[in-house]
């Protein structure tokens, strides 16, 4: 086959063959191209994991331009959960676009963006009034719960927690911890900004009441509580490492919010909507955040984001304060509403636990009989494997990319994070079959144990 032979492309979707597929070296002639291309048109800046052009996608895998059939392990980061081209949101998506695409919602309001936000209020967790409203991705959602906190409070400062990840706009690299390559060279950075530190109960030993008095003094010492307007932290980390905090750090870090004036701000863009086995991740600790900011994996695939919370707090900012032009696309909000209707009724849910019972077991295999695999840790189908040098316990970076690099050279896209390079996260598609994941994870064994 040419170049200029272009394979026909297939459709993609749960339909598309349900196998690993290699007819290329990756990446093959068709993606060498494109890539080639990539390199001219798109700044360097723009970096890309897997060697391979998509051209479909669903269930649990990705064709390339090749067709190679990849096992997807990534998600897209977290934002296919439901698996992509799913066929409730492609219809519902189809349907609006040759409805209407655009008014701006600030111009000629429409009816989604409202049943989207009656949605989120009704999920996400906390038994009182809240209101939503809706953004183009997970760091504007983040920018504008930190605008909302300060208008409510009426103060400026922020905490923040080590290993976290809160998006790459200015204010969203001060709040971000780890510099590359999220923020080496692009200071200044927004004011106000502390960073405290975070519970990670494989590098630090310490209960959750014990991190959090640690994390509390801090900020008490160098901000004061009259000065701070908000905390905010992933319940679960994402790219610092998938770290779960110690049981009982997420309950007293909320409680001290609430008795001194703060607002708890949960950023779930990488935990929420069934990722983690709950709708929220802040189900898991028994917390009812103020305010929680949403994206990824509420649209299946197309970008829109959120901030819900307490009505009160939401309604403090005067008129027009809130806004953007494309927030709350009517396309993106009829996806996010086919979405929320597969979470709550095709039970995704269900199986998001059934996927993380499977990683943990494989997983927990690899590290009783491999001491370079330090910890496994997360909830549903939000698992990572953090890897060391076994005598002393230090991160090992190098052999978590030389994993992750023979594992796609296989036909397995895996995802690496972690403050210190060293973790393989395992984010799959809540569509992927256990045979596709078993066999991922076979790879993933054997590539490490050739390392």
């Amino acid at each position: 086959m040419t170049l200029t032979e272009a394979p026909a492309l297939p459709l993609g979707g749960p339909d598309l063959p349900q196998q690993r597929r290699l007819v290329t070296d990756l990446p093959g002639p068709r993606s060498a191209a494109i890539l080639a291309r990539k390199s001219e048109a798109v700044p360097a800046g723009v970096g890309h994991t897997v060697p391979v052009a998509a051209v479909a996608a669903g269930g649990g895998v990705v064709i390339d331009a090749d067709g190679n059939s990849l096992i997807d392990l990534g998600s897209g980061i977290a934002v296919t959960t439901v698996g992509s081209a799913h066929p409730k949101i492609a219809a519902a998506v189809a349907a609006q676009a040759a409805q209407f695409t655009h008014t701006c919602f600030m111009i000629s309001p429409y009816e989604s963006y409202i049943e989207v936000a009656e949605a989120l209020n009704r999920l996400t967790p906390g038994d009182f009034a809240k209101k939503s409203a809706l953004f183009n991705s997970g760091a504007e959602a983040v920018e504008n719960a930190i605008k909302i906190a300060r208008k409510y409070t009426g103060r400026q400062a922020v905490v923040a927690f080590d290993h976290g990840y809160h998006g790459r706009t200015n204010l969203t690299m001060a709040l971000t911890a780890k510099s590359m390559p999220y923020k080496s060279g692009f200071g200044p950075f927004a004011p106000e900004v502390y960073r405290a530190p975070m519970s990670y109960p494989f590098r630090d030993g310490l209960s959750g009441p014990d991190a959090a008095a640690r994390a509390i003094s801090q900020w008490e010492k160098q901000i004061g509580a009259d000065n701070l307007a908000a905390v905010i932290i992933e319940p679960i980390q994402g790219e610092g490492g998938f770290i779960v905090p110690a049981e009982g750090f997420l309950p007293a870090i909320a409680e001290w919010c609430g008795a001194n004036g703060v607002v708890f701000i949960a950023d779930e863009v990488q935990t929420g909507f069934a990722r983690t086995g709950r709708m929220f991740a802040s189900e898991i600790f028994g917390v009812e955040p103020d305010l929680i900011t949403t994206a990824k994996g509420i649209a299946g695939g197309l970008p829109l984001a959120a901030v819900t919370g307490r009505s009160e707090i939401m309604d403090a900012s005067h008129a027009g304060g809130l806004g953007g032009t494309y927030g709350g696309n009517p396309i993106a909000c009829a996806a996010a509403l086919a979405a929320i209707d597969v979470f709550e009724n095709d039970g995704v849910i269900e199986r998001a636990r059934e996927i993380g019972e499977l990683l943990t077991a494989r997983l927990t295999e690899l590290h009783k009989s491999d001491p370079r695999v330090g910890d496994v840790r997360g909830y549903g189908a939000m698992i990572a494997a953090e890897f060391v040098d076994p005598v002393t316990n230090a991160p090992d970076a190098a052999l978590t990319a030389a994993v992750a690099k023979a594992a796609i050279a296989q036909g397995v896209i895996v995802l690496t994070c972690g403050t210190y390079g060293n973790v393989i996260r395992f984010l799959p598609p809540l569509s992927i079959s256990d045979d596709l994941l078993n066999e991922g994870l076979d790879i993933i064994a054997g590539a490490l144990a050739a390392v």
